[in-house]
């Protein structure tokens, strides 16, 4: 009887004996992740997995790539080619597995392939928003990619193009093009928010909660004379303004509601005002006093001796920047008002205590004072910028010369925060200070240098720059013509914005026009 050789086996009667020969095209000799017409890496070709049909028969297989054999590693019954590396272009694959009888033919399987060793070209635009309640159109071009991914999306790739809209505003995010052959590019994006600028004047929790001081804000701000309300939320007694829901707050008795922070707030937004949210930071001598008491004295900026550094500030009046739970703390309070509706959290005592470091002790620092409170700020912008607030930083006016005095390294800290906020108060500079033999009385021209040097020191950094200027008596009389000479001069210094700074919250002599 005759049998045609179309099978798995053959059967031959060989003395009687009927006897089974596996035919070439019986050994199940595959090739396996990789198709024909494959574009890969120059690693790719790792991903073959070459298998028999009987794991003995793999000592019988031979590889070629482009007629060259390849050394193949033989391992938990498969070969792969780990460690070879091919050039760009098109290459051919040849597995072959000899039949132990050698009068049958061989099993051979062929993939023609392309090495793809070029990564898409991937540009993306400046991404800005408008507000970080969003959104924010991420957009660029991709040369050669078949994907591009924005953040946690999958975007379409129209003619080497790609826009994505996020509702929601990052700190950053990452922006990755791939090609067929699984070449990967990615760009880490800062996302910026411009401020929108703002003429603002300080009012603390009290005088908020007190007639005689408010209704005058509120006259120049229906005047146009103001368009910001910058209220305290905590200050530097360590008080905060209303009645706080974060735990450590009501635990250590920081609450002194002055205000209902919702109710001010709709009466602020509904008379078209912003309103900045001032945190004081390490200045606190509440969380202070009742940590040292409590046994949690890592909280507290120490001196040498190990005592509670105090010196003009008084006791446990500075704490730790350092101290993950003091950290964490103003972090808890800036989510909170963020989320309540306060347009800016503003930072200030965002710092180390002024005064010789090298009397200090700051328990748990493993870096430096000024990169400490980069980190902080960059915490703070990913925690409130989700809950559509900008972050500001107040900071000496010195910083810009002198960034260890403070620990406030004014470039380091811009790349984290949407504006910085300097103290450049005419009253607080010594005689000589930016060439101004007496700044007080000058008050044009050492704000004016001043401010000058925090712009050149943002630029490219994506901070606005939003002084503080002097609307207060020190030294020498401060009237309209003091601060419309000090707002002239920060204009002139490209930062048209300001906040004016009266410690007693009295502002008719700030003379300023309405807009």
């Amino acid at each position: 009887m005759l049998i045609p050789v179309v099978g798995v086996v053959v059967l031959l009667l060989v003395a009687g004996v009927v006897t089974t020969i596996v035919h070439s095209r019986g050994t199940g000799l595959a090739v396996a992740e990789f198709g024909n017409g494959n574009v890969v890496t120059p690693s790719g070709v790792e991903s073959v997995s070459i298998t028999t049909a009987d794991p003995g028969a793999l000592d019988r297989v031979t590889v070629h790539v482009d007629g060259q054999p390849v050394e193949a590693r033989r391992a938990d019954g498969r070969i792969t080619l780990a460690g070879l590396r091919l050039s760009e272009g098109t290459h051919t694959l040849s597995v072959r597995a000899a039949n132990p009888l050698p009068w049958l033919p061989a099993a051979e399987v062929e993939r023609r392939f392309t090495v793809d060793a070029t990564p898409p070209a991937l540009n993306v635009d400046v991404v800005e928003a408008k507000s970080p309640r969003g959104p924010v159109t991420v957009k660029g071009t991709a040369d050669g990619a078949d994907s591009v991914r924005v953040g946690d999306r999958q975007v379409p790739v129209k003619d080497g193009r790609f826009e994505a809209s996020l509702s929601t505003v990052p700190t950053s995010l990452r922006v990755e093009a791939n090609d067929a052959a699984g070449n990967a590019k990615h760009h880490d994006v800062a996302v910026r928010v411009t401020h929108p600028g703002m003429r603002a004047v300080h009012m603390s929790a009290a005088a908020w909660a007190t007639a005689s001081l408010r209704d005058p804000v509120l006259a120049m701000a229906r005047e146009g004379r103001i368009d910001t309300v910058q209220l305290d939320i905590k200050d530097e007694s360590g008080e905060i303004g209303y009645d706080s829901q974060v735990p450590l707050a009501r635990q250590i008795g920081a609450n002194r509601n002055y205000y209902d922070a919702r109710a001010v707030l709709d009466q602020l937004h509904g008379l078209g005002l912003r309103v900045v949210g001032r945190l004081v930071a390490f200045r606190d001598p509440v969380l202070g006093k009742a940590s040292w008491q409590s046994g949690a004295r890592d909280r507290v900026s120490q001196n040498a001796s190990g005592g509670a550094w105090s010196a003009h500030y008084g006791q446990y009046a500075f704490t730790n920047f350092a101290n993950p739970e003091v950290r964490e703390y103003n972090i808890a309070i800036a989510k909170e008002a963020a989320a309540l509706g306060f347009d800016d959290i503003l930072y200030d005592y965002v710092r180390r205590p002024d005064g010789p470091i090298s009397q200090m002790v700051f328990p748990g620092l493993t870096t430096t004072p000024e990169q400490s409170i980069v980190d902080f700020l960059r915490d703070n912008r990913a925690a409130v910028r989700p809950l559509g607030a900008y972050l500001g930083a107040s900071v000496f006016g010195i910083a810009a010369h002198s960034p260890t005095d403070v620990a406030q390294d004014i470039p380091a800290l811009s790349a984290h925060v949407d504006y910085v906020a300097p103290m450049v108060y005419p009253s607080h500079w010594g005689p000589g200070e930016y060439g101004v033999d007496n700044p007080n009385a000058r008050p044009y021209d050492i704000v004016k240098a001043s401010v000058a040097d925090f712009v050149r020191l943002t630029q490219g950094t994506g901070a606005t720059v939003i002084p503080w200027l002097q609307a207060f008596s020190l030294g020498h009389a401060y009237g309209p013509g003091e601060v419309k000479a000090q707002t002239a001069a920060s204009t002139d210094a490209g930062a048209p914005s300001f906040l004016l700074w009266n410690a007693a919250c009295t502002y008719d002599s700030a003379g300023l026009e309405p807009t």
